[in-house]
């Protein structure tokens, strides 16, 4: 018999609700830095230094305005250990600031090599994140090992123009790709449910896709969504607002480039920039989402 799992006030989805509460918005921007993009006055002599000194800069400006962070953890990996102890570096000044850390590295995997992956995800050195996000192509047992660590982000419909290729195809009971990876979402959500009416599963559904996340929103009650491609994708804020819930705390909105990369005016530092585009982003998700 299945076990419903009750979930502390500590849980992962109940800490993001309360971020967002504290911000008044449910704005998360990505941390996603390349070299060839950050701005003059970083130092690149050294790459993983570099990225260091940007992402810690980033996460300063953008911090007051903004309910979490998702770092995308393959702009540091590929650095190696030294790319790695920044992440590690991220979470621990994002915990100091009581900021929520979604850490994007779509793992997907079963058994022993999925219960590796989330002691590397989760079991870190200072602070961990709160979230991982998950590829579920090998079914519910490639969640569960994670679950026991933190909340998770499963990948439903991506933001990518290419998404529709496998997400979109249908099935022999009429359904698609997407919508029979959202049904299994939302089952297994409810056996892992905060103190509000949300849960620690959560799924990935872009932005650019706005007709089909409201619909896959009918499927997956009590399901957080991380909402990626806002911005420089092309997805807009308002036609997001169905996504949010009654209490707006049903999706992140989230933008990466249009903030991180933000363009300066004239005297105006590169952080000062990022902040007001951070801020401008929190304004707009939170409007949207009635949080403010």
């Amino acid at each position: 018999m299945e076990t419903t799992h009750t979930q502390h006030a500590a849980g992962p989805v109940d800490r993001m609700i309360d971020s967002m509460d504290r911000v008044g918005s449910n704005a998360c921007v990505g941390l996603d830095p390349v070299l060839a993009r950050l701005p003059e006055g970083i130092d690149q002599s050294n790459p993983v230094t570099a990225i260091a000194e940007f992402s810690l800069r980033v996460l300063e400006a953008v911090s007051p305005h903004v309910a979490c962070l998702k770092v995308q953890s393959a702009c540091y990996e590929r650095f190696g250990p030294a790319g790695v102890a920044v992440i590690d570096d991220i979470l621990r000044e994002a915990h100091a600031r009581s900021l929520p850390v979604i850490l994007d590295a779509k793992r997907g995997d079963i058994g022993i090599s999925a219960a590796h992956y989330a002691a590397a995800a989760f079991d870190r050195s200072g602070a961990n994140p709160d979230w991982l996000t998950v590829n579920a192509w090998l079914g519910t047992e490639t969640i569960e090992p994670y679950l026991e660590c933190g909340g998770v982000f499963v990948l439903v419909r991506t933001s990518n123009p290419g998404s529709a290729q496998v997400q979109g195809l249908e099935l022999a009971d009429g359904r698609r790709m997407c919508e029979a990876m959202a049904d299994l979402v939302a089952d297994m959500a409810q056996t892992r449910m905060g103190k509000n009416k949300w849960s620690d599963v959560g799924a990935v559904v872009g932005a650019t896709h706005a007709s089909e996340a409201e619909l896959l929103r009918g499927r997956m009650p009590g399901v957080m969504f991380l909402v990626p491609g806002i911005g420089a994708q092309g997805g807009r804020v308002e036609d997001c607002a169905p996504l949010c819930g009654d209490d707006g705390h049903g999706a992140l909105l989230t933008a990466s480039r249009s903030v991180i990369y933000a363009e300066p005016c004239a005297g105006e530092s590169w952080t000062d920039a990022v902040s007001r585009a951070a801020n401008s982003l929190a304004d707009e998700t939170g409007r949207v989402a009635r949080l403010r």
